[in-house]
């Protein structure tokens, strides 16, 4: 018998970076199983490099993150790690930072593992960046692409410093994603390289030819020489240039993925699944046909935005702002209300007592709309309550009500008929704010009717090393 295939893969997310050990298991229900995994905080925010950024900017420190990275490998078992046969990385989309080819960081010897350390490294900018104002985006040209340029896109911050610092773009001459720049250190790449599904998020990019807006970019001064070289997510970017927590020298890494991609490729067992995940937001993903090309013409308005997935196909993806941080305002407000009362209670008891009463109240007639911090595709729509009667205002009806909300205004966002008329067949229910509430689970049965999985949370980490053990990856050498 051949020896275990195991694989690493990382996610570098915006406040913590989390590793696993995933092994290929033929025998389970999933094909595989989760050695091991380890999380650690970033807490790397950190002040803008440049002043004219103001208090929109949203920037880390690339020295902290990596940090993090090294304490989440150091607290996996070494035996594993010695086994390791592909690393897989993905991370959060659209953020950009800035080196010195050659110069991005320093491998030291320090303790038992050779670790590396930026060095001529900028901030990473984040996908949560405000920076580039409505007027700016409304000033840059248009790209020849489906998906709008929006603040933190990689791209519309380069624009932005173009503009405003040009002598910091002088000091660089690679830029990527976080997790383009941990593969191109541990490879010691010349040049980073960067999966479509990163490109596509940076913006200018035409995901139906494979290329950047060279025209559009190099007719408005763009500095094109920043934009890394595309390669297939699934594809090998390069090999370790040395050991790496007893990761052996020449070990195959992936071209970086986006953080989406690999949480939904983490659960998503077949194209006829659809994934959705409840958390601090909302994501409702479904794999398009074979052969589906969106239209490659910007519609900021629309509830649904197509990412590219793996093999040239797409994932439609409705993205609410509203999830379980709506939950978690409402329970706030009961908290304060109580204190201005004088009556003091924790919000753990009072989350707990709402969704059990409201599990005991099966319908209810009261409407709320639950968009609280409005929606990409409707910005300046507000929270609403309607349909009030005097028998509806218990605290189950209004829980059950809220619930309800939440589920259908994803709903309006991507329903169940669009879903089924794709050939979705299943739903793949996870996230936090799901997990524990039997009535969302409830409300999500009600409005899409198909059988609900629950149980198996989308995991970027895990997804990472599953492209590594399933996607026939040592064959797609660079």
């Amino acid at each position: 018998m051949s020896a275990p295939s195991v694989s690493l893969g990382i996610d570098l997310g915006t406040t913590s970076v989390k590793a696993a050990l995933v092994e290929a298991a033929p025998g389970e229900p999933s094909g595989f199983v989760v050695l091991a995994s380890c999380a650690r905080a970033t807490r790397a925010e950190a002040a803008a490099q440049i002043a004219a950024v103001g208090p929109q900017g949203q920037e880390q420190d690339v020295e902290r993150i990596i940090q993090a990275l090294h304490e989440c490998l150091a607290a996996l078992p070494r035996q594993q790690l010695r086994k390791v046969c592909g690393i897989g990385v993905s991370g959060q989309m659209h953020g950009i930072m800035f080196w010195k080819t050659g110069q991005g960081c320093e491998w030291t010897e320090g303790g038992v593992n050779p670790v590396f350390e930026p060095r001529a490294v900028s901030h990473l900018v984040t996908w949560q960046d405000g920076r580039c104002s409505s007027g700016f985006l409304a000033s840059l040209p248009r790209p020849q692409s489906h998906i709008s340029v929006a603040t933190g896109f990689g791209c519309a911050t380069i624009f932005w410093l173009l503009k405003n610092s040009p002598e910091f773009l002088k000091s660089y001459n690679a830029a990527g994603t976080i997790h383009d720049y941990v593969v191109a250190m541990l490879c010691g790449l010349p040049k980073p390289l960067m999966s479509d599904q990163n490109a596509a998020s940076w913006g200018y990019f035409n995901t139906q030819s494979q290329s950047w807006n060279l025209e559009i970019l190099r007719a408005s001064g763009f500095p094109i020489h920043l934009l890394p070289d595309i390669r297939e997510p699934g594809s090998v970017a390069g090999r370790t240039s040395l050991s790496w927590f007893e990761i052996p020298k020449g070990t195959p890494v992936g071209v970086a993925l986006g953080d989406l991609q690999s949480s939904v490729y983490s659960c998503m067992a077949h194209r006829t699944d659809a994934v959705l995940n409840i958390s601090t937001s909302v994501q409702l993903a479904a794999s398009m046909p074979s052969g589906f090309q969106p239209v490659q013409i910007p519609d900021p308005a629309a509830p649904v935005a197509y990412f590219p997935y793996f093999d040239r196909t797409y994932l439609a993806v409705a993205a609410s702002l509203n999830g379980g941080n709506v939950l978690a305002t409402f329970v706030h407000m009961l908290v304060q209300w109580m204190a201005d009362l004088g009556l003091e209670t924790e919000e753990s008891t009072v989350y707990s007592r709402m969704i059990q009463a409201a599990t005991q109240q099966k319908d209810t007639c009261l409407t709320i709309t639950p968009t609280v911090l409005g929606e990409r595709h409707l910005p300046d729509q507000l929270a609403s309550v309607t349909r009030i009667s005097s028998s509806d205002l218990s605290l189950g009806h209004v829980t059950r009500a809220l619930c309800r909300g939440i589920v259908q205004n994803l709903h309006s966002m991507l329903s169940f008929h669009q879903l089924k008329e794709w050939g979705v067949e299943r739903v793949i229910g996870s996230g936090s704010a799901l997990s524990r509430n039997e009535v969302l689970k409830q409300e999500v049965q009600r409005a899409f009717p198909f059988p609900v999985s629950f149980g198996q949370d989308a995991d970027a980490a895990v997804g990472a090393a599953l492209v590594i053990l399933q996607r026939d990856f040592n064959q797609k050498e660079p």
